[in-house]
């Protein structure tokens, strides 16, 4: 399983940073960055963060030498080569970020690839058409609008001619998130009427829209974005974010926000506090109508959270003896390349100035054993190998020293962007028979774990390399979780939410 211990958060933290492209402006500027002058220029510097991007990555990622994964090489020719094709029409930073997200797409990891660090001055200013839309299940619909435009709930029929499905696939899938990925509708669905200046897409001009019945064509007006597309954007595909802890709505009923698995040292002592009182206090779930649990917004951290958590609620070896079960026979094997090696043990030496031991440590054994493997010409030093054959299953039933089975109804939250230490969350909350997912599918992860960072040669970008590869982990990559229950409302809400527990609670009695 992926890193579950509070000694991997560090690391962990950079993977979250890294993959998501956070702090992406601030990071250009920390760097003096300066913009390339002339269009010959802007090419010059695309192509050559391009190949190098490619080279790195060919050089680094665990994938060059995965038996299990036959394609990636040739998803990462075809991720140089499609960008490639779109780099001698590059001129300014809009054109030069849309190069590089077209790399993303077609190398299809969301643990690798490259981040644009365009300081935030220069950057396009970004349009919007009045109104935002939301991807619920089976169309796009209008969240909210300023007035004048399509009312909310309306949906969107076709754009320009095209089934809007197919404008999604053109516009937004060819340059951001996954397309086979289920969740990733719904996370990227409405960027369709955002306009960010990508060069190579045609922004909607006229839309067919439905609402109440009747089929209505309105041309598309867009306008410089304002507060109401800040405002409504917080809260359109995954509703408001509650801060960690648990609360009781009604009574009888725990409400768990988890919105973070990357917790500040406040909301820490809260996880800490909360897992405590359930284990201290548990006849409180034991005896619950429902148990919420809230992952909106969740988008991975450190799995230990949310393993502490299910340790209050079913009880610690229990919980372990079903993980052991669920996944008995998972590898980890780290790809021993020069660069990824010098990096742990130079992370080992940084981690130790910082008085962090016991990362330290973890980080200084994998370095020392990446490097005994380079000195063997070996590709990988393998840190766990399956179990023997002959090693009996994993008896997950329950012990006379486990405590009392929780029964309660368990209702766990899902929102689209649920990646990485979320995942990790719902493989252990539904080997439980009590737990119910709702929402909408999850994001999913490759098998490629543990990410570095490595600045491209223009400063405009920096490529992601995982060092880590999890083999026969049962979690197939690109897999989703499916909700049971999939939620329709327009608006995500804890109240819309607690009405679809309450509904289901009435159909079990």
């Amino acid at each position: 399983m992926k890193a579950l211990s509070g000694r991997f958060k560090y690391t962990m933290l950079m993977m979250a940073f890294t993959a998501a492209g956070l702090c992406s402006n601030a990071y250009a500027q920390m760097n003096n960055v300066s913009l390339p002058d002339t269009a010959a220029n802007w090419v010059k510097a695309v192509k050559q963060d391009i190949n190098e991007a490619y080279q790195l990555t060919l050089d680094n990622h665990p994938g060059t030498y995965d038996k299990h994964n036959p394609d990636f090489k040739k998803n990462l020719d075809l991720a140089r080569d499609n960008a490639l094709a779109l780099a001698d029409q590059v001129n300014d930073a809009a054109a030069y970020t849309a190069v590089m997200d077209r790399f993303n797409v077609s190398l299809h990891d969301g643990h690798a690839g490259v981040r644009t660090s365009i300081p935030a001055t220069t950057a396009p200013a970004i349009r919007w058409p009045g109104f935002i839309t939301v991807w619920r299940g089976n169309g796009l619909y209008v969240y909210a609008a300023e007035d004048g435009k399509p009312g909310a709930g309306s949906e969107v029929i076709s754009c320009d001619g095209k089934p809007v499905r197919q404008m999604i696939e053109d516009n937004v899938f060819s340059y951001k998130g996954r397309s086979d990925e289920a969740g990733h509708w719904w996370v990227y669905s409405g960027e369709l009427f955002i306009d960010n200046g990508n060069p190579f897409v045609h922004a909607p001009q006229s839309c067919q829209f439905k609402h109440q019945g009747q089929i209505t064509t309105q041309k598309i007006e867009w306008q410089a974005r304002n507060d109401n597309l800040k405002n409504w954007a917080r809260s359109a595909y995954v509703g408001e974010k509650l801060p960690v802890g648990i609360t009781e709505p009604r009574k009888n009923l725990l409400w768990v926000a988890m919105p973070t698995f990357q917790p500040n040292a406040a909301e820490q002592k809260i996880y800490d506090d909360m897992t405590q009182d359930i284990t201290e206090h548990r006849e409180r779930a034991l005896n619950a109508d429902a148990i919420v649990i809230d992952l909106r917004h969740n988008q991975g951290g450190s799995s230990a959270w949310s393993k502490q958590f299910a340790y209050a609620l079913w009880g610690k070896d229990r919980v372990t003896r079903q993980l052991n079960a669920y996944s008995p026979n998972t590898e980890v094997w780290w790809r021993a390349s020069p660069d990824n090696t010098r990096h742990m043990l130079d992370l080992a030496e940084k981690l130790a100035k910082e008085n962090r031991s016991d990362m330290a440590a973890w980080a200084k054994r994998h370095g020392e054993n990446m490097q005994a493997a380079l000195v063997k010409k070996e590709n990988f030093y393998i840190q766990q190998s399956k179990p023997p054959a002959d090693k009996p299953a994993v008896n997950i039933t329950d012990l006379p020293t486990d405590p009392p089975v929780l029964k309660t109804p368990v209702y766990v939250i899902v929102a689209g962007n649920c990646a990485s230490a979320c995942l990790d969350a719902l493989d252990v909350f539904t080997r439980f028979g009590n737990t119910t997912l709702i929402g909408a599918p999850s994001a999913a992860d490759s098998t490629y774990m543990e990410v570095r960072i490595q600045p491209l040669p223009s400063g405009l970008a920096r490529v992601v390399i995982p060092t880590k590869v999890y083999v026969n982990r049962q979690r197939a990559a690109g897999q989703v979780y499916q909700p049971a229950i999939t939620a329709t409302d327009l608006v995500w809400s804890a109240s819309n939410f607690l009405k679809i527990v309450e509904q289901d609670l009435v159909k079990r009695k």
